[in-house]
Parts: C-alpha cells; structure tokens; sequence
C-alpha cells in the first residue's frame, strides 16, 4: 500500500532555546565543500601520468570502478605479495616547504620495495589521497610524482582514490596512502630460511632519511631552527637533503636475482638496522654489521650532532645511510657487487653473518 504523503516537523529540545527556520534555498555539493568539477579535472590531469606506467598484465586501469591486471603467464606457481604504506610526517615539511613533487615517489617506495625484499616483482599500484580541499595543482604534482615512482619501479598505475572531505584535514594539508601488489615464483620466494654463518651482508645506499624517523626530523628542526636553504652537502640545501626522495630498489634487484641466488633482503625502514634486518633471519644467526663499511650522509651527522641522539638510537630509527640489505653467500659476493655496481648501485659490503649465541641480539651495529 502507497504510503500517503505527509511533513515531517523536527522540534530541538526545548533546553536548547533554539528556533529553527525552514528554508527553500537550494545546496549544492560545492556548497558542502566538495567540488565536483575540481576531481573531474584532477583526474584528466593525472590520466597521462598514468598511461606511461602501463605494462603487460593491465586490462582496466583508471576511470573503472575497479582495476583490472593480468598475471603475467611466465609464472608457473604464481604467489601474489602485497604491501601498503604512507609517507608519514614527512608530508609536514613537504606542506612547510610547499614540496609536494617527490612525496609520490616515496610513497610508491615504501610498498615497492617492501614486496620486492621477498623476490617480488611490483606489478601495479593504487594510491589514496585525502584532503580538506582539493587543489587541482598540488595534488597533480603527487601523483605524477606516483607516477615516476611506479616508472622507476616498472610497475603500472591503475587506479586510486582521491577524496574531498571539508573539514577532516587543515587547509593545505592532505593525507597519503597506497599499496602495491606483485608476483613472485612460489619456489623462489626469498625468506631467509638458507642463511647460514659465512654468509656476507651488503649495503645499498639509501638517498637520505627516505621516509622514517620525520617525527625524530621534525623535532631537531624545531629546537636547531636552522636556515633550511642554506648550502648544505654538495651543493644540495639541507631542504633538499631532507626533502630527498627514498630510492627504489627493484630493477637492479630482479636483474640480480636473475642472475645469482639471493638468500635475504631486508628494506631498512623504520626501526633502522638493528630492528629491520632481524626480519630476514633465522633464530640461530646474527648479523654483524660493520659502519666504518661505508660514508654515512652528512645529513645523519648533522642529525646527530643537532639532537644529540645516541648512536644506537640512530640506528634504531634511521637508515643512516643504507637503505636496503642483501644476503648472499660468499662465493657469490665479487658477481653482487659487479652486478650492481653496474647498474649504477653504490653497494659494498658491510658485514657478516655468524652463529648466534642465546641471549645475543640478532643484529650488531659497531
């Protein structure tokens, strides 16, 4: 039965001393805050960013309702492996210093190399970026730097999500998110399980800080109050040391595992060193890890010096200049390094794998 039509009269408390008006004014979205017409323009800005990270495998990519991606047939016993990350408080001075072109390439970073530390081939990535109020021009410049990202990465940008909600985030501020999947041949995931004593740890350079320990950044900004666009290290600023964005790791790490048998990796994140490597161990093994290896980047001396930060905090909670470890067994260590040195990888070799005794730590840093 068609129900009649009636009005509906809603009366506030009487406590409140309020009297309400009904008016016949027409809202609109843009009204509420959310323009419409804004996104719409967002979206046609990023489609050429997006259309250079295609690859084989993506069937629908952005403008669906969902993404579609193939795996590639080359895999027998395919395994996917998914990571998601943030930039975290790095996007503070990103808003400070109005930087907002590399932040995409360190949120692809994060989850990229992620997957990629368990043999991973990053096949495609989708982003989320939330702020208060869209500014077509800002949030064009993080995604094409998405988009690099996904480049350097070979992987495709097929989708993501941008929302605009009035009032969650402070004018000029936004949020990022996002995540990666990949491939990887279930018989050569890398887990670290053939790690033994003998084995041989090696550094990759990082860029900087990459995306960890910004609250730790932040605060020694605060309390130094330097000129962040004074020289600073080669011709660099210390914004630009800073502002530096986290490497991404994953050709030259396929063309590796390519070649030789890689036994762990572990990205260097927060926790640092001592708390990341542990990862790929196994308990009865520890890696000792040497730092007169390598130059550590004047920006974690600089770092250092200004709070004051004990060396194993640093190394609890920066990368301190490495940014990525590799496992491999001895007799494979003269080929890693060519490998890598060649395809434009600073890395060395930094240390090394030994029994573990029972109350040892997994990890030393001396």
């Amino acid at each position: 039965m068609q129900a009649a039509h009636s009005t509906i009269t809603l009366l506030p408390p009487a406590s409140l001393g309020t009297t309400f008006k009904m008016t016949q004014e027409s809202l609109s979205y843009r009204d509420a805050g959310v323009d419409i017409d804004a996104g719409d323009a967002l979206v046609e800005r990023i489609k050429p960013f997006a259309k250079k990270t295609l690859r084989d495998g993506v069937l629908g990519g952005i403008g669906g309702f969902g993404a579609l991606f193939e795996v590639p047939k080359k895999y027998k016993e395919p395994v996917l492996v998914s990571g998601t990350d943030g930039v975290g408080t790095k996007l503070k001075l990103a808003f400070e210093l109005k930087r907002h072109d590399t932040v995409g390439i360190d949120l692809v970073a994060m989850s990229v190399n992620d997957i990629l530390v368990q043999g991973a081939e990053p096949l495609f990535f989708l982003d989320y970026f939330a702020c208060g109020k869209l500014d077509v021009e800002t949030a064009a410049a993080v995604v094409k730097g998405i988009a690099q990202g996904c480049e350097y990465s070979g992987c495709a940008l097929i989708g993501g999500e941008t929302a605009e909600m009035p009032g969650m985030y402070p004018d000029g501020e936004y949020d990022l998110a996002g995540f990666a999947v990949g491939v990887v041949e279930k018989s050569t995931i890398i887990n670290g399980s053939t790690i033994v004593p003998g084995d041989v740890v090696l550094g990759m350079p990082s860029s900087g800080a990459h995306s960890n320990g910004y609250s730790l950044v932040r605060k020694i900004i605060a309390r130094s109050n330097p000129d962040l666009d004074a020289p600073f290290d080669g011709g660099k600023t210390l914004a630009d040391a800073i502002m530096a964005p986290t490497r991404i790791y994953v050709k030259p790490l396929l063309a590796l595992m390519a070649a030789l048998p890689v036994k762990g990796m572990a990205h260097i994140t927060g926790g640092g060193l001592t708390e990341n490597v542990p990862r790929v161990l196994p308990d009865a093994v520890k890696a000792v890890i040497e730092q007169g290896k390598w130059q550590r980047p004047k920006l974690f001396d600089w770092l250092q010096q200004e709070g004051k930060v004990a060396e194993s905090e640093m190394h609890r909670v920066f990368n301190c200049g490495i940014g990525m470890v590799v496992i491999v067994a001895r007799e494979n260590v003269e080929q890693a390094l060519q490998l890598l040195n060649a395809a434009g990888e600073k890395a060395v070799e930094i240390g090394r794998i030994e029994a573990r005794g029972a109350d040892e730590a997994q990890t030393i840093v001396r």
